[in-house]
């Protein structure tokens, strides 16, 4: 594996999806514990009003914070690493993990960035692990516009809409997708049973750790901490 090579086309595309990454035994292990977290039904963790103008319909779980020791065992992978610090530089620190649950005939999630894009050089590195497959009868897949990093904000319009250059990822259990997070990216609607993926953020030497405390949506700018819309964006 040419780690200079990948870190190149992440930086090229803003995204880099990589097959059989790990071991699949690891992520069946995984996958159980989620679902057995979540069960089939869990209660959503935001906002009605959130739900309603974002349409991320997903609901969250921070396994680490809980001393889940388990899932140390993705993030303390020394390729991981490697490529991440190949990416980052040096000194890149760890966010968190967030393994993130949609249950059937949920929409996924809108058109977004997970921080604001008007400092290039501060943003954080999705690093998505997946624990089953994502196909067509389950829906799901990853909607990503190449390039998009580098664009700036995210344009107005409707949140679900297509946008010109958009591509379609369908991750297999055991592929790992590298995200920045200011590429424009969504989640396709859940027609099967439920779908998973857990989210392991980094973020660059300097950068606060709580750049991902504001969301940039086509319909608005959402602040977590406090739970509130702190700009409504015009659609075009």
């Amino acid at each position: 594996m040419n780690i200079k090579s990948l870190s190149e086309k992440f930086w090229v595309e803003g995204f880099l999806h990589i097959e059989d990454f790990f071991d699949p035994f690891l992520m069946d292990e995984i996958n159980a514990l989620i679902l057995d977290h979540f069960g089939m039904n869990p209660d959503w963790e935001h906002t009605n009003e959130f739900i309603e103008k974002s349409g991320a319909e997903i609901v969250p779980w921070f396994p680490q914070r809980e001393g889940v020791e388990k899932f140390d065992r993705i993030s303390q992978q020394s390729l991981l690493r490697e490529i991440t610090e190949a990416i980052l530089g040096p000194g890149w620190g760890e966010l968190y993990s967030m393994s993130m649950f949609s249950k059937r005939g949920t929409k996924g999630q809108a058109w977004h960035q997970d921080c604001p894009p008007e400092n290039p050089d501060q943003f954080n590195l999705n690093r998505l692990v997946y624990t089953h497959d994502i196909t067509d009868d389950i829906g799901g897949q990853v909607l990503v516009v190449p390039g998009t990093h580098k664009k700036g904000e995210l344009i107005t319009g409707g949140p679900f809409e297509n946008i010109y250059g958009q591509v379609a990822l369908s991750p297999k259990k055991g592929d790992l997708v590298f995200l920045h997070g200011h590429c424009w990216h969504r989640v396709m609607p859940v027609t099967g049973a439920f779908r998973v993926s857990t989210n392991y953020r980094a973020m660059p030497k300097g950068t606060p750790e709580e750049i991902t405390d504001i969301a940039v949506y086509r319909n608005m700018r959402y602040k977590f901490s406090t739970s509130e819309i702190i700009e409504e964006r015009a659609q075009t």
